[in-house]
């Protein structure tokens, strides 16, 4: 059977490692599960990027239902022919309406193309309510970024935004040899799982952009940068934190900020 050609464009580097592949696919199927975390057994998976399907066997032998959303004409080929029983939809996972996959919850899962990751994560941010956990691999640098705790250089937009609904852990490394072709840098393997705030209590627009405001101009304090937001009398102006870097604040940090500028 003829393999497919890893395409640059598509930031394709395809996993050859099938105990690596069925650790990642267990990152849903055994997961360490917190005390009050939901079971994720019996949720449908989207993968997204299945390539010539390594990840999606393991998750198809666990008995669960499947879609994979792949962009990749010949690699959609690929899959109808080597894995009959695996239901394909060919697009753009940027662009779709999820929903229309699926009418409930499901598990997001992939071995997500470097190039558009962080776009991935931003879209399934919009389907929270949807996606109890999401798991894979990416770009180390990335998921670093995305389990970030507050006072890490590497801490920022990414992790804050995240963090507000998910609990994220970093969980392995993956190197390059593991790949073709390989990448030039290291990945990395983690999981998110939905955490129960149903709301930030302010404006969750308003919120993102306080965040987006502050990171733009990380190496300044919070009065330099967020001073166009916040309105001259607020008492916030006075507070310690705004002599901080946003790389220093937490989650209810921000949603503070946010109050500051727009009381609910």
């Amino acid at each position: 059977m003829a393999q497919v050609k890893a395409k640059k464009a598509l930031g394709q580097h395809f996993l050859t490692d099938l105990e690596i592949a069925r650790k990642i696919a267990d990152t849903i199927e055994k997961p360490e599960l917190p005390e009050n975390a939901k079971i994720w057994g019996d949720l449908p998976v989207l993968e997204i990027g299945p390539g010539m399907g390594v990840l999606s066997q393991f998750l198809m032998k666990a008995g669960r239902m499947v879609k994979a959303v792949e962009i990749d004409a010949e690699s959609v080929g690929y899959l109808n022919r080597v894995f009959p029983d695996l239901e394909v939809v060919e697009g753009d996972f940027l662009k779709m309406d999820l929903r229309e996959l699926f009418k409930g919850e499901f598990a997001l899962i992939g071995n997500y193309p470097y190039n558009i990751s962080s776009q991935i994560f931003f879209k399934a941010l919009e389907y929270r309510e949807n996606i109890p956990v999401i798991a894979g691999m990416l770009q180390k640098e990335v998921a670093e970024r995305i389990c970030s705790k507050p006072g890490s250089k590497v801490y920022g937009i990414l992790s804050v935004l995240l963090q507000a609904w998910y609990g994220c852990e970093y969980l392995f490394n993956v190197p390059p040899s593991m790949f073709s072709p390989p990448p030039k840098v290291m990945s990395g393997v983690i999981r998110l799982t939905r955490n129960d705030r149903k709301t930030l209590g302010c404006d969750e627009r308003l919120f993102k952009t306080v965040v987006k405001t502050a990171f733009g101009q990380r190496r300044k304090t919070l009065r330099n940068s967020l001073g166009g937001l916040i309105p001259a009398d607020s008492p916030i102006l006075k507070d310690p934190i705004m002599a901080l870097r946003p790389e220093r604040l937490g989650v209810e940090e921000f949603i503070r900020l946010t109050l500051a500028v727009k009381p609910e």
